[in-house]
C-alpha cells in the first residue's frame, strides 16, 4: 500500500505514506528583516508549503544540505547560524538541531554573523570550482568549523582534494 501520498508535497513524486518517516524534515519560516531560515545548498526531495511565510523541506538519508537562520528584533540581530547537517536513516543515531526533524549528523556549526558570512564566502568558493557544497568531504565540513573556532582560516577545498575524496568514497563502497 504504497499509493498514499502526503499531501501538499512537491518534488520528484516519490513520497508515500511509508518514506515520511525516512525523510529529514527542515522547517523554513522568512519574514522579512526579522525571521530567515532558509537551505543554502542541497538537493531537497521535496516541499510542503505551509503558509506564506513557512514551508517544510525534505530530505532523504544522506543528504548533505547547508541551513542558515538568522533572526532579530528591535534592537538588531539575535541569532545568525549556519549549520551543515547530513540527513540520517531511520533507526541511525542523531544530533537534534532547532527546527530539524528528527535531527542529523552536524558536520558544521558556526555562529555570530561574521563566521557566517566567512563560510558562505567558502562554500562560494567551492561552486566556483565547479563542484556542489553538498559533495563535498564531510571531513571538509568539520575541518572547517574546528579552525574557524579556534580562530583561524581554514584550508581551501581544491579540485584535487575533492577527486581524491570521490575516488575514496568509491572505494568504500
Amino acid at each position: 500500500m504504497t499509493g498514499f501520498v502526503i499531501p501538499d508535497v512537491t518534488g520528484d513524486g516519490r513520497f508515500d505514506a511509508h518514506s515520511r518517516g525516512a525523510l529529514t524534515r527542515v522547517e523554513l519560516t522568512w519574514v522579512e528583516k526579522r525571521i530567515e531560515f532558509w537551505i543554502r545548498f542541497g538537493q531537497e526531495a521535496g516541499t510542503q508549503i505551509l503558509d506564506r511565510s513557512r514551508r517544510i523541506v525534505f530530505f532523504r538519508p544522506g543528504t548533505v544540505f547547508g541551513f542558515v537562520r538568522w533572526t532579530a528584533n528591535d534592537y538588531g540581530t539575535v541569532v545568525s547560524r549556519i549549520d551543515i547537517v547530513r540527513a540520517i536513516a531511520a533507526g541511525n543515531s542523531y544530533q537534534t538541531l532547532p527546527f530539524v526533524r528528527p535531527g542529523g549528523e552536524i558536520l558544521l556549526k558556526i555562529e555570530g554573523w561574521p563566521k557566517v558570512e566567512e563560510v558562505l564566502r567558502h562554500i562560494d568558493a567551492i561552486e566556483g570550482l565547479g563542484i556542489d557544497p553538498a559533495d563535498v568531504d564531510p571531513d571538509h565540513w568539520r575541518h572547517v568549523g574546528h579552525w574557524m573556532k579556534a580562530g583561524e582560516a581554514p584550508r581551501p577545498y581544491t579540485a584535487e582534494r575533492h577527486a581524491a575524496w570521490l575516488r575514496r568514497r568509491e572505494i568504500g563502497k
